[in-house]
């Protein structure tokens, strides 16, 4: 039995609707709805969710799938009430990063700035030095791809540092090459 699949959902403040395999959901940030499979059946029980296969036996897969389609429901009804965020940090001389309407514009170090546009949905804040960002938004999928997009422009390096990492990542700093006598 899944063991993430079994735990309830507590849906808080947000305003949760079953229609058979559909849940509609609505916070104080968006709206959206979620679809479980047929494999599943969804059930609102005293301010939580439940998610249930509908199988006498679970098989492995059912099992996997199970935990799988709670997580993504409980991230769309958390992300309607407190909005996913992600920080980004940029090292190096001269590297850093500006919004211009809904593209984010990063200076790299490259002969070119990277322009990116910043999907519909998504949030980005950058403080005054360019160097920390800020990336939101409700879907919690969202956030990540938009922090790689961002991260693939420039990974960090292991000798010097410079590069753009996210703000809980850790660098495995390496040694240069050693001086001979």
């Amino acid at each position: 039995m899944s063991k993430i699949g079994r735990k309830p959902i507590n849906i808080g403040d947000t305003a949760v609707e079953v229609k058979g395999q559909g849940v509609a959901y609505k916070g104080k940030h968006g709206t959206g709805s979620y679809v479980v499979p047929e494999e599943f059946e969804v059930a609102l029980v005293s301010k939580a969710l439940v998610v249930k296969p509908r199988a006498k036996k679970i098989s492995h897969k059912l099992n996997a799938a199970w935990g799988l389609h709670r997580a993504l429901l409980a991230n769309k009804i958390h992300g309607v009430s407190i909005p996913f965020e992600k920080k980004i940090q940029i090292n190096g001389l001269g590297y850093k990063a500006a919004l211009s309407g809904n593209k984010l514009i990063l200076t790299l170090g490259f002969s070119h700035k990277i322009e990116l546009d910043v999907p519909n949905g998504i949030s980005c804040d950058i403080d005054k030095t360019g160097q920390n960002i800020v990336v939101r938004a409700l879907d919690k999928e969202a956030v990540g791809a938009m922090c790689d997009t961002i991260r693939d422009c420039r990974p960090p390096e292991p000798y010097k540092g410079t590069g753009i990492k996210l703000a809980d990542e850790t660098i495995i700093r390496k040694t240069g090459k050693a001086k001979s006598a």
